[in-house]
């Protein structure tokens, strides 16, 4: 009699990575990740709930109200009326991104506004049954922060700033699939259906940045990864190789090279190396490099009365990698506005620094504005790279008279490699969210994100984002 020896069927990347999502648990988490964690949910939190005073906010919630359901989730910022998770998770997921204020990761993407939102949509509905731990939320966003970070390092391309898809669009939706997928105790063939299922959902053209339809990419991303973990709870498959294939999640990158994660024995998370960006003003991250170079150099040419001579500057040079879309001459709304390397060298110039204000239609129709766009034009020397992690500006300016001044940043405020601090973090939010919240909610949320991992029950954020609950109450609910 001969015996058969079958040979073990090799594992998958997919299999890899569905087996590290549902194996991965608190333990795994390091100090670094909680804190850098924290500081991307607290960041998010603030930059939509300001979002939700936007146009396109208004919108989209305008449009999601025709969806009724038994279940219901908080719209940030709203005590009046709630809507069905995945379209809370929309809604608060388009707000995240409404003014491009939101964080900032490399290889490029947004990565918190993508999961947050559905994270929170999810335990509110699923908190009738079971209390959610905030250690049990910063697992899952985790989880779903990472999953983004790994499948941007499968393509050299996702390295420089995109050119064809918009990143949160692709990776976004696979991250909060993997996060809710999490929260939802999937196991491995779920995890792995889950991911598959929102493949399907995932791509958005970057043709509509600096267009109202950018912020959906976010709130879409948002949506699509939770209902592509719903669907897979329910048993709904997809293809088992979805990462594997080219013409899987292969579609979107040109040279895609699908890789294992650590193991969970060992595990090692992308936050631990390195951080994100958090935006000091809501505009394209490219334009943070222009903003401080050109605030640098306005101290050499500002009058008495803080202002800038305009009649006296001949010419504006700009020096910064090509970014197709951030090439905006004359920006005509705040969305172009917030996508334009001028814009941001003539706001700062005019006023010295750039704020959310600065995207105002007064503010954009400025003539002596318009006279410094006039006179200013981009420059793209070869050693200036496409990339987050490598592009700097540098800013000329010529006078009537002949005289030029120069200044160059190659590393601004905020940037991973330059960090906010602490106390710049929290006044960012307070002013963001101070804006639709009350006194009292504002600093509930600040104080429950700084415990978040000792908090018993994250329901409390719900509560704090509608902005109509008692601190003190809430916080002898959420805290042991």
């Amino acid at each position: 009699w001969g015996v058969c020896l079958m040979t073990p069927t090799p594992m998958t990347v997919t299999e890899n990575f569905a087996n590290v999502i549902h194996g991965l648990n608190a333990s795994h988490l390091t100090d670094r990740v909680i804190q850098r964690s924290k500081r991307m949910i607290l960041d998010t939190l603030g930059v939509g709930l300001l979002g939700t005073s936007t146009d396109v906010f208004h919108k989209v919630t305008q449009y999601s109200k025709i969806y009724h359901s038994d279940a219901s989730s908080t719209v940030w910022g709203h005590s009046d009326f709630r809507l069905p998770p995945l379209y809370a998770a929309f809604v608060n997921g388009v707000a995240v991104h409404s003014m491009d204020f939101d964080d900032t990761w490399h290889p490029a993407t947004h990565p918190s506004g993508a999961v947050l939102p559905a994270l929170l949509a999810l335990s509110e509905i699923l908190s009738q049954k079971q209390k959610f731990s905030g250690l049990d939320l910063l697992l899952a966003f985790n989880i779903g922060i990472e999953v983004q970070g790994r499948l941007m390092r499968f393509s050299n391309e996702a390295s420089n700033v995109p050119k064809r898809f918009h990143p949160p669009a692709v990776v976004g939706t696979m991250g909060s699939a993997a996060a809710t997928a999490k929260l939802l105790a999937l196991d491995q063939f779920k995890c792995k259906a889950a991911l598959a299922v929102a493949a399907s959902y995932a791509g958005a053209p970057m043709a509509n940045a600096a267009t109202q339809t950018k912020p959906l990419h976010i709130g879409n991303a948002a949506r699509h990864g939770l209902e592509a973990a719903c669907l897979a709870s329910l048993g709904l498959q997809g293809n088992k190789q979805i990462l594997d294939m080219e013409s899987g999640l292969g579609a979107f990158y040109t040279d895609y090279t699908p890789q294992f994660l650590p193991t969970l024995q060992s595990y090692s998370w992308l936050l631990d190396q390195q951080d994100v960006a958090i935006k000091r003003f809501p505009a394209h991250l490219g334009t943070h490099w222009v903003a401080e170079a050109v605030s640098s150099l306005r101290k050499h040419l500002v009058e008495t009365d803080d202002s800038v001579p305009t009649s006296r500057i001949k010419k504006i040079v700009v020096k910064v990698p090509v970014v197709r879309y951030v090439n905006r001459p004359f920006p005509n709304s705040e969305h172009e506005a917030r996508h334009s390397f001028q814009f941001a060298a003539c706001t700062a110039l005019l006023d010295g620094s750039i704020s959310v204000q600065s995207f105002s239609d007064q503010k954009i129709s400025r003539p002596e504005l318009k006279e410094l766009l006039s006179k200013t034009k981009l420059e793209h020397p070869a050693d200036n790279k496409p990339s987050f992690e490598n592009l700097y500006c540098e800013v000329n300016v010529t006078l009537q008279n002949g005289k030029m001044f120069s200044e160059r940043c190659d590393t601004f405020y905020g940037h991973w490699r330059k960090p906010l601090s602490t106390d710049d973090l929290k006044k960012k939010f307070h002013s963001n969210a101070s804006s639709v919240l009350s006194v009292e909610a504002t600093e509930g949320i600040i104080e429950t994100v700084d415990n978040l991992e000792k908090v018993e029950d994250c329901s409390v954020l719900g509560a704090f984002l509608k902005g109509t609950q008692s601190t003190k109450v809430l916080s002898k609910m959420c805290l042991p």
